[in-house]
């Protein structure tokens, strides 16, 4: 910096007011440090320039699987209205395990960002370390929240299971429920809401027996589970399969192909499966499967923008308490 205030012919203030708001200095003053920027390709340490500041304009993302479409989706839309906002937004993946997610936060604390934004591992986060980070910034929650009062951006599991248990009882046989690994809150929010719809609808709730497994490598998982539940169709405690989620389906789908059994609506089909999510590739698979739809875009923008008002309320906002769901749309495809 201290060169590039002496290549421009300005004190070293002004090139750092410029810095910080380009807006902040005269035009004049402005066109001459773009015009050496040009010159000199010179650009400032962005992450030392924040270190210095009370409160950066860098806002920290936690993921727990950067390949997972729906994260893909999420973070896309939260970095472009970041962006938007004059604020950088910095990704870290845990990749499913509660160390890397430690790492990230104390990561993000090294950077003095201004707040995050995590879908945190749930039941395996190191709860307090999370709430070590939130005394100190603004933080919302997507996909998973940690408990009943933090700020959280999500799907209305009870909504969109009660949309799809309502539709397979309607259309068919009522199904039973084929969980996921138990990676976060999710695991146990939407087995318990599969269980509030089927009562509601006064049939008893059927929940596959799965092995205890904390993997993300969700259609693997289902896959096995499925080739072991199938080895006898007769002991599945329904010809309709609803899963957790579409990752899932697409392994019990496999898995029903592999033991020659035909996935789909009607007389002539041995079983039929759904999922939850509408996965993009959901309606691709062979058959295309029945889901419902989490608006992910819209999960991005609401938590994004949370998270700016709160970084807009004060310079030490106390945790938020705002909690968002949104409803899901039913997808009716030829799985089920």
């Amino acid at each position: 910096m201290e060169d590039f205030s002496e290549f421009v012919g300005l004190s070293r203030p002004t090139v750092s007011k410029y810095f910080n708001d380009p807006s902040s200095v005269r035009k004049k003053t402005r066109d001459a440090i773009e015009e050496a920027l040009k010159k000199s390709g010179f650009r400032p340490n962005i992450f030392a320039v924040n270190l210095n500041r009370r409160r950066s304009n860098i806002i920290g993302v936690v993921i727990p699987n950067s390949t997972d479409p729906f994260y893909m989706a999420l973070t896309r839309r939260i970095e472009i209205i970041a962006n938007e906002a004059g604020f950088l937004a910095f990704l870290l993946s845990s990749d499913g395990r509660p160390e890397r997610e430690d790492n990230a936060i104390k990561t993000f604390k090294s950077m003095n960002v201004a707040g995050a934004i995590i879908a945190p591992l749930g039941v395996r986060s190191r709860q307090m370390t999370l709430e070590q980070l939130g005394e100190s910034i603004p933080l919302v929650y997507v996909d998973s929240p940690i408990d009943d009062t933090s700020a959280f951006v999500g799907t209305d599991n009870r909504q969109s299971f009660g949309l799809i248990v309502d539709y397979l009882c309607r259309s068919g046989e009522p199904p039973c429920y084929f969980g996921m690994p138990e990676v976060n809150t999710n695991a146990a929010t939407r087995r318990s809401a599969y269980q509030e719809a089927m009562e509601r609808l006064n049939f008893e709730p059927r929940i596959v027996p799965i092995a205890d497994s904390k993997t993300w490598d969700f259609e693997r998982f289902a896959f096995e589970e499925a080739n072991l539940l199938l080895e006898n169709p007769d002991r599945l405690p329904s010809r309709t399969i609803l899963c957790a989620n579409d990752r899932l389906a697409f392994g019990v789908i496999a898995a029903a192909w592999q033991k020659g059994l035909k996935v789909g609506h009607g007389a002539e089909y041995d079983l039929r499966v759904a999922g939850h999510d509408d996965h993009p590739l959901s309606q691709y698979a062979c058959p295309p499967i029945t889901t419902v739809a989490q608006n992910y875009n819209e999960i991005g923008r609401l938590a994004i923008e949370l998270l700016l008002r709160k970084l807009s309320e004060a310079e030490d906002p106390a945790p938020g308490k705002d909690q968002i769901l949104l409803k899901s749309d039913l997808m009716l495809r030829r799985s089920a």
